[in-house]
């Protein structure tokens, strides 16, 4: 039977594992090259989950021919991170360079061209009505 977990080793767990998520784990450290530093930034985001159990059966007494049911588990944690861009430090000045995201760029293309798909579509049927 596997070893249960106390609800503070669990929430000492999830501690140590948003401590550890970072811009720098996800993509490294700054870089420096000819007087010019890149600072990578990341967007981190995580969540978690639990759960325990229990039960008993109808009329809460096992002696009374019932058999008593239940039992229960739980739990989950997770993180995900995504590029949000780059701080670009030379001579002293910062200036920030947003991430593109090529592939929301496209899915925003394909939305537009099936809505004008379907609009020309329904021009070009209300003119053979008429």
């Amino acid at each position: 039977m596997p070893s249960r977990l106390s609800a503070a080793e669990i929430l000492e767990r999830a501690r140590a594992g948003a401590e550890t998520a970072t811009a720098g784990r996800v993509f490294g450290p700054p870089i420096e090259r000819d007087g010019v530093t890149v600072v990578p930034v990341a967007v981190v985001s995580g969540g978690g989950g639990g759960g325990e159990g229990g039960g008993t059966a109808p009329g809460d007494d096992p002696g009374d021919g019932d058999t008593p049911q239940g039992e229960g588990s739980g739990g989950g944690f997770g993180f995900t991170a995504r590029p949000a861009g780059v701080y670009v430090i030379r001579d002293g000045d910062a200036h920030w360079r947003p991430a593109v995201d090529v592939n929301k760029i496209v899915i925003g293309g394909q939305l537009i061209a099936v809505v004008a798909l379907l609009v020309a579509r329904s021009v070009l049927r209300r003119r053979r009505r008429r």
